[in-house]
């Protein structure tokens, strides 16, 4: 999962979505440095990146990918299905996904004393470009995935990969679907441990 179905997953809890949307920079027990539910945010955000990356449904849709894009199949899935929970919001969620996104971004300037650096580095081209609502959009995907991609020196080939998402857009949001139901329970569950 990305950014949006991160923040997505983190119900209403304020701190908790931050945690959940940083945690990718944050390395073994440095979480514990930040407040109590930023550090639960965090251990959210494990939990769900272990459920789906063996989750069969998941591996499904990497597979489709593994041979041109190898060990980035996976990241590219997670960016997939960010744009099918975007596409398909209002089946997700009562407000407007832009009202969500606008709502998290205030989130992100009232706490940004609590924000990891690689957060705070990336958040003015996170808010210029409206990454979040972008996501709907297979242009908006192709973006993103392209400066992804740069980042690895064009090494992923990641920018190719709506090439595949076009061909077999169905299948991606169907497993999307399926998937992401029974991420939605795990979420809850984990949520009610922490």
């Amino acid at each position: 999962m990305n950014f949006l179905a991160h923040i997505y997953l983190s119900g209403d809890n304020e701190l908790l979505k931050i945690g959940n949307f940083m945690a990718d920079g944050i390395r073994g027990k440095q979480f514990e440095s930040y407040p109590a539910e930023i550090q639960k945010g965090i251990i959210l955000h494990r939990a769900i990146d272990t459920f789906t990356d063996a989750h069969p449904i998941f591996r499904k849709s990497t597979k489709r990918l593994h041979e041109r894009y190898h060990h980035y199949a996976g990241v590219i899935v997670d960016v997939l299905y960010d744009h099918f929970l975007a596409k398909n919001w209002n089946k997700y969620h009562s407000e407007k996904l832009e009202e969500f996104v606008e709502e998290f971004y205030q989130s992100l300037h009232t706490n940004y004393s609590h924000l990891s650096e690689r957060v705070v580095r990336i958040m003015p081209i996170l808010l210029k470009e409206n990454w979040l609502v972008t996501y709907r959009t297979v242009d908006g995907i192709k973006h993103i995935l392209t400066q992804m991609d740069s980042r690895t020196k064009n090494e992923s080939k990641m920018r190719f990969a709506t090439e595949e998402l076009s061909e077999f857009y169905s299948e991606f949001e169907n497993e999307f679907t399926e998937f992401f139901k029974e991420l939605i329970l795990f979420s809850n569950e984990k949520i009610k441990t922490l």
